[in-house]
């Protein structure tokens, strides 16, 4: 085992429908969007990442940008493998090696995933010379790189709005004890503030306008203390069909994404609805621990909390804490050997 030992390396992956994210060696190495660009006459991948990222909506036809994972689930198995063997190509400690080392990998899953989708990523980590694999889900990883002690006989409540799924797992003794995934999150916030801009200003925005915007002003509520300036945006007229730029506030956002928002409240009360006595009476104590990008949405925090009356705290770095928490339980697989999926 020795001489193996020496040659593995230890990786950590959070494989998210918007950011890609590994650590090695106890540090982010990677940081990037989960997104490729494809020439589409020689099949091969031109770009990956931040590089792909800037040429969504600016391609001509010969290439293709691909955003690989679709609500936390690879959707594109090509793809995806590609990405992932390049992003980890990229890492500059391995990039020394004379050889591509084994890998030992520990890769989160969402909580609502099947057998198959399951199987997609493992294999997907196979492939590009992951030799142990192990899969932890996210609100498990989330809660941990939180800093909650997940092994306490103590209920944990965790909400993880991601790019593709919003995550709401109740935790205690190192388990999820109920669970629900829904597909509404950062993705469907983009959409909605396009839909928005279309509707309310006949301004034609691509994707990548509407997630500066949902960066830049994204709201949850309609009176912030401390509210962000207004933004001008930049599109197409859909009347004229020239370019023209309209200057839109934080408040038509929170308008604009307040339907979603209100299917993310409703999915955190059912969870709630659903959890055994003993923890909801923990849970009373401890609150509710936000997690993820689309926590970062202003006054989302303020509005959980008014409709659940619990405390609601929002993880630091929340972009990173599921990686942290992934990279942790790579760190002591023994002590969470019970919560990783062989």
């Amino acid at each position: 085992m020795g001489f193996f030992d020496f040659m593995t390396e230890d990786i950590a992956i959070d494989l998210g429908t918007a950011n890609t994210l590994i650590i090695h060696n106890d540090k982010v190495v990677i940081d990037s969007p989960s997104i490729v660009a494809r020439d589409r006459i020689s099949g091969k991948i031109i770009a990956v990442g931040k590089e792909a990222n800037l040429m969504q909506g600016k391609t001509h036809e010969n290439i293709k940008t691909i955003r690989p994972l679709k609500d936390g689930v690879i959707a594109d198995f090509d793809a995806s493998e590609k990405m992932i063997s390049m992003f980890i190509k990229s890492i500059p400690a391995l990039k020394k090696k004379m050889f591509t080392p084994a890998l030992r990998m520990v890769v989160c899953i969402p909580s609502g995933i099947t057998e198959v989708e399951m199987r997609a990523v493992k294999e997907s980590c196979e492939r590009v010379n992951g030799k142990e694999v192990y899969l932890i889900h996210e609100p498990m990883a989330a809660a941990i790189g939180i800093g909650i002690d997940i092994m306490q006989p103590k209920g944990n409540m965790i909400v993880d709005i991601g790019g593709g799924t919003t995550e709401i797992a109740v935790i205690a003794l190192g388990g999820i004890v109920c669970d629900k995934s829904v597909k509404i999150a950062g993705d469907v916030f983009t959409n909605d503030i396009v839909y928005y801009m279309r509707t309310q200003h006949n301004l034609f925005v691509g994707e990548s306008t509407a997630e500066k915007i949902k960066i830049q002003i994204g709201a949850a509520i309609e009176d912030l203390e401390t509210p962000p300036e207004d933004m001008s945006v930049q599109g197409r007229d859909l009347l004229t069909g020239k370019p023209k730029q309209v200057d839109v506030s934080y408040r038509e956002i929170a308008k604009a994404l307040d339907k979603s928002i209100q299917r993310i409240e409703d999915a955190v009360m059912e969870t709630l609805s659903q959890t055994p006595p003993e923890l909801a009476a923990d849970i009373y104590n401890t609150g509710i621990y936000l997690a993820g990008g689309g926590s970062m949405l202003r006054g989302l925090d303020k509005r959980i909390s008014q409709k659940t009356d619990l405390p609601v705290y929002i993880a630091e770095d929340p972009l990173r804490a599921v990686v942290r928490g992934t990279g942790m339980a790579l760190k002591n697989i023994g002590k969470f050997k019970s919560i990783l999926i062989k």
